[in-house]
């Protein structure tokens, strides 16, 4: 269960960038950017499935997960916790574990066999449910899963992630718009400032990326990438 203990908001940025540095879950590649699904070109790219490997590091951030929550939205606002298919489940699983809740998990659509089910779990009408997922670029993969969870009679205003890219608001505000508010442990700011820090890139390597999180789609357009970023919520190595 969750111990109760409140660090400051600060402070578990800084430690959840750490963290993903010291796991290599973070990279950086200016030279040779990683690609989106939707094809926006970036010098950044984090791989948070890796947290499942590292019992440790992910215990401390379900700790400070659920300190988030409690402390930004309340202690008994929520019925269930539901993971998004895939990287959202183990995640949604820990966290429920913390906050004392149901668990269920929402596929990316109906199994098309069987009950047809695209929640699984047992998830009673009215519940009022906190969606989990590994990350957020643009935040448009969670509207997916909140549509299905307000489909199957339950209630979801609130989703959470590990880490948001922090650098396209309009996914914010598209989220908000549908009455859903995002949680977020870290962002690219704190990882770039926790890898200046501690030696991890040269200075123009920071002032690279840098360029790149002030304006992402001028950098995506200056090098080989599209423009804008119309995609879900994944970015692959290219």
């Amino acid at each position: 269960m969750f111990s109760n203990t409140f660090p400051d908001r600060t402070a578990i940025s800084q430690m959840v960038a750490r963290m993903l540095l010291e796991i290599e879950a973070v990279h950086f590649r200016a030279e040779q950017p990683f690609t989106f699904t939707s094809g926006l070109a970036s010098p950044v790219y984090i791989d948070c499935r890796k947290l499942i490997s590292y019992p440790r590091v992910r215990a401390a951030i379900m700790d400070f997960a659920a300190s988030v929550i409690f402390r930004d939205v309340g202690f008994e606002q929520f019925d269930a916790v539901a993971g998004g298919e895939t990287a959202g489940i183990p995640f949604a699983a820990w966290l429920s574990d913390r906050m004392g809740l149901p668990m269920q998990y929402v596929r990316k659509k109906p199994k098309g066999f069987g009950r047809d089910a695209q929640i699984e779990g047992y998830l009673p009408e009215g519940s009022r449910v906190l969606l989990v997922e590994d990350l957020a670029t643009d935040g448009g993969s969670k509207l997916n899963f909140v549509e299905a969870i307000r489909k199957a009679g339950a209630e979801c205003a609130h989703t959470f992630v590990i880490f948001h890219y922090g650098i396209f608001p309009e996914g914010v505000a598209a989220l908000e718009e549908k009455g859903v508010q995002l949680h977020a442990l870290a962002t690219w700011w704190d990882a770039l400032a926790a890898a200046e820090n501690r030696g991890y890139l040269a200075p123009a390597q920071v002032e690279e990326v840098r360029s790149f999180l002030q304006d992402p789609e001028s950098w995506s357009a200056a090098h080989g990438g599209k423009e804008s970023d119309d995609g879900g919520d994944r970015a692959s190595g290219g």
